[in-house]
């Protein structure tokens, strides 16, 4: 077994699909649009969902606002030059809720930005 997705209700897909892909440098690897049930999944990732786990973005029709649960979390995502990456999001207009730097009580290097519907994404400095 293995994790195939994580989905994420977003409010705006053009702009869910531009951070992702845009900012965090992923592909849109296949988008559906499914008429009798009023959403769309769009599934986005940096290899085929065959061998990858990928993220799916769900756009339930007329749907823009979501309240994020104090039960999630994060993405996170592995980064070989987390300032590049940080500083990519920023360009791109993301917000940016943690800078660079160690994290607590440790010496990994990380950095939290936010998607455009408030989801948390860590960034965590790989070689």
């Amino acid at each position: 077994m293995r994790i195939l997705h994580t989905m994420i209700r977003v409010g705006d897909l053009a702009k869910a699909k531009a951070f992702y892909c845009e900012c965090l440098g992923m592909k849109l690897l296949r988008e559906q649009e499914y008429p009798d049930g009023k959403f769309t999944l769009a599934f986005l990732g940096y290899g085929s969902e065959a061998e990858s786990t990928v993220i799916e973005l769900t756009y339930n029709w007329g749907k823009t606002d979501y309240v994020v649960g104090d039960s999630w979390g994060h993405v996170a995502i592995g980064a070989a030059d987390i300032g590049a990456a940080v500083e990519r999001v920023r360009a791109m207009g993301g917000k940016v809720t943690r800078e660079p730097g160690p994290m607590k009580h440790g010496k990994t290097v990380i950095a939290f930005v936010e998607d455009p519907d408030g989801h948390n994404i860590e960034l965590i400095e790989r070689a």
